[in-house]
């Protein structure tokens, strides 16, 4: 797929997105833009299904919404919290970890730069972009497994790994068009383009499609 077949199925998707559920994060980000926020819902969402990830989350900032209120917590009253989130024992440690790094180095607040955030034990590049992009409204580029499996169903990516997909969209995509790919991306995958048996009868892009790798449809 070439990059004009890409940018025009992501346009298509911005028009069929709003008939989809944003995904959890995304909601988050709306009602706040608050990066702490983002941040800790972000490490919540890993390996947890939204609708989990969206009331584990409520709970939590319920109790604390800055670091400085975080840090007042006990684990254990975290982990009921945020149960049952994927490694919920796990995330409460790091979610602490993390709140006393940001008041110790940062004064508080979370830094605004892929590099640093990285930096932080168990945010990697998703959790980064995505703290990036809907904390700061700044450009990046949050590749999950539905912006690279999608992306390569297309055609438009021949990647491996989602590090490989980052990199691809980042060296051919208009750095304008970054932060929207993964809300589209995510919330068609959830709801269209699923990982087994995708719905290629509904799929508003089907025509554009190359369907790699897709040996099962509806």
């Amino acid at each position: 797929m070439t990059l004009e077949g890409y940018l025009k199925a992501l346009d298509i998707l911005a028009g069929e997105y709003p008939k989809w559920n944003a995904p959890a994060v995304t909601l988050i980000a709306t009602s706040s833009r608050d990066p702490y926020l983002v941040l800790i819902s972000t490490l919540l969402s890993l390996r947890t299904k939204d609708e989990t990830t969206a009331k584990a989350s409520e709970r939590l900032f319920a109790l604390a919404k800055t670091p400085e209120e975080m840090i007042k917590l006990k684990a254990p009253t975290i982990q009921n919290a945020i149960y049952p989130v994927g490694f919920y024992r796990d995330k409460a440690e790091r979610i602490l970890e993390i709140s006393q790094r940001l008041i110790d180095d940062f004064g508080g607040k979370v830094p605004s730069d892929l590099d640093t955030l990285t930096s932080f034990k168990g945010v990697g590049r998703k959790t980064a972009n995505l703290v990036v992009s809907l904390g700061f409204n700044l450009p990046a580029v949050c590749v999950d497994t539905h912006v690279h499996r999608i992306s390569n169903i297309l055609g438009f990516a021949r990647t491996k790994t989602p590090e490989e997909t980052e990199t691809a969209i980042r060296k051919r995509v208009p750095i304008e068009r970054w932060s929207g790919i993964n809300d589209l991306l995510v919330a068609f995958g959830q709801t269209i383009c699923k990982s087994v048996s995708p719905l290629c009868s509904k799929c508003p892009i089907a025509s554009l499609c190359e369907k790699n790798g897709v040996k099962k449809h509806r």
